[in-house]
């Protein structure tokens, strides 16, 4: 703490917190909150020498609640922001489980994966060629894949359990997918397909050359990259679409911005809660979501 005196106030509020009483203790908590994290490592020190459970539990409720309470702000102001990343929320979205994950590493990682495609790759390549690359690359060499044993798991929409296990949901292979793909100029986004989240390959001009499976949006193929990257036509989609009885809506040929990627993203999460009964976590995922469906 820089202020002295805020430090030994905490201290002594600390010290209160084996307190029986619940109205003093929700009092000592509002406190401990209106300091916001710079409160955190004073907690974590109590904890760690404390060996009274009612205690190390109060703190832990404690550190989450200000750990939470910042990721709200933060995803308040990703949510605002015009340009908002991909990146950037799909880590805000992790920190609900991990919240001291070590987003350098992500980054590192993604990194690694990116060089590994780049060397690949010329300007030769049609965009075809640069996504066979780019399959074999992430799924053949990097063994990246679906997780079709626990599909439903909370794990599969964390980027950084995804990058650790290399195993995900349809929806973060394709976040990853996609974030790769734009930082090395492939025009690869997601389309938010009911039930089954994919990616397409959109060409940036439009060309009397091509032949465009979904010309309204000048796009070249699909992508699934929960199967290995398979490429698809619109046609499959019509066929999907059918068999569940749905209408074919354009927004589900069509690219999808980063704000609908995340509130997808959060959906997914609140069936994965709900799923395992921790109704806890799944009301903080709503939260979120409702943070996003404001903006």
């Amino acid at each position: 703490m820089s202020d002295l005196k805020s430090n030994k106030e905490i201290k002594a509020l600390v010290s209160l917190l084996d307190d029986t009483d619940q109205e003093v203790f929700t009092e000592i908590e509002r406190k401990l909150l209106s300091f916001g994290k710079d409160v955190i490592p004073v907690l974590e020190d109590v904890w760690s020498h404390s060996f009274d459970t009612l205690i190390q539990s109060r703190i832990e409720r404690i550190i989450h609640k200000i750990q939470f309470e910042a990721l709200c702000i933060e995803l308040q102001l990703w949510s605002s922001h015009r340009f908002n990343d991909l990146l950037a929320g799909a880590i805000l979205i992790a920190r609900l489980q991990y919240p001291d994950l070590n987003e350098d590493k992500i980054r590192q990682q993604l990194s690694q994966l990116k060089r590994d495609i780049w060397i690949e790759l010329n300007e030769h390549l049609t965009a075809l060629e640069q996504v066979n690359i780019f399959n074999r690359i992430l799924f053949d060499v990097h063994g990246f894949s679906g997780n079709t044993t626990n599909f439903h798991a909370p794990q599969n929409s964390f980027i950084n359990t995804v990058l650790e296990t290399k195993k995900g949901n349809p929806l973060l292979l394709s976040i990853i997918y996609s974030i790769i793909a734009n930082e090395l100029d492939i025009p690869v986004y997601g389309v938010n397909l009911p039930e089954h989240f994919i990616l397409c390959y959109q060409d940036p001009v439009a060309s009397e050359h091509y032949d465009y499976t979904y010309p309204k949006a000048n796009v070249l193929f699909y992508i699934n990259p929960f199967s290995k990257g398979t490429i698809f036509s619109k046609a499959e989609i019509d066929q999907f679409l059918k068999k569940l009885k749905m209408d074919a809506n354009p927004i589900f040929y069509e690219p999808c911005n980063n704000h609908e990627i995340l509130k997808r993203l959060l959906r997914n999460l609140s069936f994965s809660y709900n799923k395992i009964g921790d109704l806890e976590k799944a009301d903080e995922v709503q939260t979120l979501l409702d943070i996003l469906e404001k903006n």
